[in-house]
């Protein structure tokens, strides 16, 4: 069976999402700490730019590519495609936003913040997520999020995002009657 899809929030629903987002960063920032947004690739990026462009001050906007900081590269078999980490400005002592869109089992952001800290010493990390849809397995928690929306395994959030998508907005969709979840990691050895 083919997953279905529920809209959750359309394009002017997503904007205004985007706005608050904007005013909140603004308003948690330390004062005197320069600013920086980081989007985690893919779609963290168009959103850290659109983040970034609702601040009425200079703010650097960069991106991480964590493929290769992911826990389970040995267990794929083929290599990750790299993006690449364009981060154009030095991460030292500046407050850094990472920008992702859903956040799930924590393992996406743990690995940005491992591609973040070997570029330097921020002063500070935070961490914003259009959607917190739960399901953790490491504890990590957004800082600032859009909405939250609780899930099971058999569910998605798609987060579609202009210009990677044609559209703005989020969906749920159920998975195919065939899916269960990963299998936990076992030991390590």
């Amino acid at each position: 069976m083919a997953p279905t899809e529920v809209l959750v929030c359309d394009a002017v629903g997503f904007e205004e999402l985007l706005d608050d987002l904007a005013r909140r960063i603004v308003a948690t920032r330390r004062p005197g700490v320069p600013l920086a947004l980081v989007g985690v690739r893919t779609r963290g990026v168009p959103l850290a730019e659109r983040l970034a462009a609702k601040i009425d001050e200079p703010t650097a906007v960069g991106a991480v590519d964590i493929a290769l900081y992911r826990d389970d590269l040995g267990a794929v078999d083929h290599w990750p495609v790299l993006h690449g980490t364009e981060i154009p400005f030095a991460v030292e002592a500046m407050d850094i936003v990472l920008v992702d869109d859903v956040l799930f089992t924590g393992r996406t952001v743990r690995a940005a913040i491992n591609a973040v800290c070997d570029l330097g010493r921020p002063a500070r990390i935070r961490l914003v997520a259009l959607v917190d849809r739960g399901h953790r397995e490491l504890p990590i928690r957004a800082d600032l999020v859009g909405l939250e929306i609780a899930t099971d395994w058999t569910e998605q959030i798609k987060v579609r995002v202009r210009p990677v998508d044609p559209v703005d907005e989020i969906v749920r969709a159920t998975r195919p009657d065939d899916f269960t979840p990963p299998p936990l990691p076992g030991p390590l050895s």
